[in-house]
């Protein structure tokens, strides 16, 4: 079975604009690059994992999301990294849009994108990491299975600490993150 690194988009590898489908925008996070590089070397498998309740809203369409992907995937051809997968829930029970307006298994903080990544990749989950910037994304990745890392950049607003929403690391940033998982590949061995 494979490894992986599950890591949320908009916050956590690209800067976080709300809403956002204009590919024009897109700007990573500090670290993101060299992240997904150190990463890569070690085997890990990246798979992108994000709520785009903005189709469900009516802000874009799917295809928004997907333009967003390819633009992030052209943005890092130079630095030879790629990632592997990428997952996103376009539902919202509260969205405009009647065909996305469900409660589905798939929005963090359920783990539906990361089970389904699971399957179609051969992961094993425990061996697997959810990074993210807010607790959402820690529940889910928990919920999985995965160690998780929170990147504590101010853009949790709940602070809804309770069993299941509680990071096994948390880090200002990505390269921080980096340096838990090397080390922890490192010891495990």
């Amino acid at each position: 079975m494979r490894k992986a690194v599950f890591i949320d988009r908009d916050g956590t590898l690209i800067k976080d604009i709300p809403y956002n489908s204009n590919p024009e925008l897109i700007r990573f996070e500090d670290y993101a690059i060299e992240f997904l590089q150190q990463l890569k070397k070690k085997n890990f498998l990246i798979i992108v994992v994000s709520n785009q309740a903005g189709v469900a809203h009516g802000y874009f369409t799917e295809e928004g999301v997907y333009k967003m992907h390819e633009a992030i995937r052209r943005m890092l051809l130079p630095s030879c990294v790629q990632i592997d997968a990428f997952y996103y829930c376009p539902h919202s029970a509260d969205g405009q849009i009647k065909a996305y307006a469900v409660d589905c298994d798939c929005r963090k903080p359920k783990p539906g994108m990361i089970y389904k990544a699971g399957r179609t990749f051969n992961i094993d989950l425990d061996r697997s990491w959810m990074i993210g910037d807010i607790l959402n994304d820690i529940e889910a990745g928990n919920a999985a299975g995965c160690k998780t890392v929170l990147i504590n950049n101010g853009n949790e607003t709940e602070w809804v600490l309770k069993q299941g929403r509680i990071p096994e690391y948390e880090v200002n940033n990505l390269r921080e993150a980096a340096e838990i998982i090397l080390k922890y590949e490192l010891e495990s061995v």
